[in-house]
């Protein structure tokens, strides 16, 4: 009689899998972002590429793009930011490069970070971030190849 139970909850699992598969895409939303919807743990995505350091934002200067919340530190960061975010947001959308050149995604230190060609790619802290920095180009060609499907549409 165990057995048969057994049997049955095994078997009404596969079922119930197998119905809800379709429903749950497994892909991530467009932009990494923390439970209050902040993108970039709060930096400022315009202080990666102008200033000497990245630099925290305020709710003050906020905006939205891609269904999170960007902050910066001042309203012309903001500006420049709305005008092209393309040119300032993080790459793969912020996810790890590492983990997305492995067709995967993890979240990010903000300040585990290198600019590429006028890009900004993140990773999951420094030590990934080195192994990520051991072949550069490849890591970055496979991640664009893996992004397309490891996201929801915006």
């Amino acid at each position: 009689m165990k057995l048969a139970k057994i049997a049955l909850l095994v078997l009404g699992l596969g079922i119930a899998g197998t119905a809800t598969a379709g429903w749950f895409s497994g892909k991530v939303p467009p932009v990494n972002a923390d439970k209050s919807g902040v993108a970039l743990h709060g930096y400022d995505a315009v202080s990666y590429l102008e200033a000497q350091a990245p630099q925290k934002g305020s709710q003050q200067f906020a905006t939205t793009w891609k269904g999170a919340t960007w902050l910066f530190v001042s309203a012309e960061n903001r500006t420049k930011f709305t005008k092209t975010p393309e040119a300032y947001a993080p790459q793969f959308g912020g996810y790890c490069a590492k983990a997305v050149s492995e067709n995967n995604t993890a979240d990010i230190d903000p300040l585990a970070y290198k600019i590429v060609n006028g890009k900004l790619y993140l990773n999951y802290d420094a030590k990934i971030q080195k192994i990520w920095e051991q072949d550069i180009p490849g890591r970055i060609a496979n991640a664009e190849k893996y992004w397309p499907n490891l996201h929801l549409a915006p």
